[in-house]
């Protein structure tokens, strides 16, 4: 049982990003947080986590651990359930937010498929793109960014992350070179999120190294689809999800630029959040077990037609 501790531990640790936080949340003291990740390091014969006095980043190591991580303990509490009153037939009404376009390809095909597999569940979905509370605000679950989780004590799992990409029209291109070097950013305008959203910098790495560009932006918004409208009417370069553009990249009405440089943090991480892991109905436990199918199914079928046109 202490391994499994150990592994719950890590998995409250990546999900809160602090060992404070998770020793709250666990209601633990942070050094016997501490204790437990380096045990689980030393067994591993790996290093999990990069400490700094300010903040901890995962290594590549803990990258992949933790997925798999996720599948042991959900499958822990699935047969702790199957044992109890949770294997009680999915039913209800189900209460669900989702962010508006992040999962726009996504949203329509989980909750058909779910509702097909459980008939008697009910759906109440609310879409937007604000901070919200799942407690106070009546969800028993949510399909978010970070930024909308008003709080640290959600219990959160990785979905998906959609890799961000830079893009421009051509006729922006036409009026302005395209960059070749991430330092060229500097001379282009941005349709950018907010920066209450994410910093106006990007960071690339080359040949190990970390390169930053500040950038400049005379308009600014928290929607994805707006930005993308604004790119297309040749305001500036976009940062934008690549399954949000794909068919204006295969049109060529957007153009993808330093395909060959790696942005740091690149991506839009998709979380399923709801707010205790303890006595979950079983409508909740349902969804959950569902969405984390869902989503694996579908990195492997992009993984296999990747594959097939290499």
């Amino acid at each position: 049982m202490e391994y499994i501790d150990s592994l719950r531990i890590f998995r409250t640790v990546v999900e809160a990003k602090s060992f404070t936080r998770a020793a709250d949340n666990l209601g633990l003291t942070t050094p016997v947080v501490s204790r437990a990740i380096a045990a689980l390091e030393k067994r591993l014969g790996s290093r999990l986590f990069h400490r700094t006095t300010r903040q901890i980043s995962l290594t590549e190591a803990a990258e992949r651990f933790y997925d798999g991580c996720c599948r042991v303990l959900d499958d822990l509490d699935a047969l702790e359930a199957s044992a109890s009153t949770q294997t009680l037939e999915p039913s209800g009404v189900l209460r669900l937010v989702a962010h508006t376009t992040a999962t726009v390809n996504r949203l329509v095909p989980l909750i058909a498929s779910f509702k097909r597999k459980h008939p008697k569940v009910d759906l109440d979905v609310t879409l937007t793109e604000r901070p919200v509370d799942l407690v106070a605000d009546g969800f028993d679950l949510g399909i978010v960014l970070p930024f909308m989780l008003s709080t640290d004590t959600a219990v959160t799992r990785v979905l998906e992350r959609m890799p961000i990409i830079l893009v421009a029209s051509p006729q922006y291109l036409q009026a302005h070179a395209a960059p070749k070097h991430p330092m060229e950013l500097s001379d282009h305008l941005f349709v950018a999120p907010p920066p209450s959203l994410r910093k106006p910098v990007l960071t690339f790495k080359e040949d190990g190294d970390e390169v930053t560009v500040p950038l400049k932006y005379e308009i600014a918004s928290n929607s994805p689809v707006f930005n993308r409208q604004m790119v297309l009417e040749n305001f500036g370069i976009g940062m934008l999800p690549a399954s949000l553009i794909q068919s204006e990249l295969q049109s060529g009405r957007l153009v993808r630029l330093l395909e060959g440089f790696e942005i740091v943090d690149g991506w839009v991480e998709i979380r399923l959040a709801y707010s205790t892991r303890t006595l979950l109905p079983a409508k909740v436990r349902a969804f959950i077990d569902h969405a984390a199918s869902f989503f694996d199914e579908m990195k492997t079928a992009q993984r296999e037609q990747t594959e097939q046109h290499a």
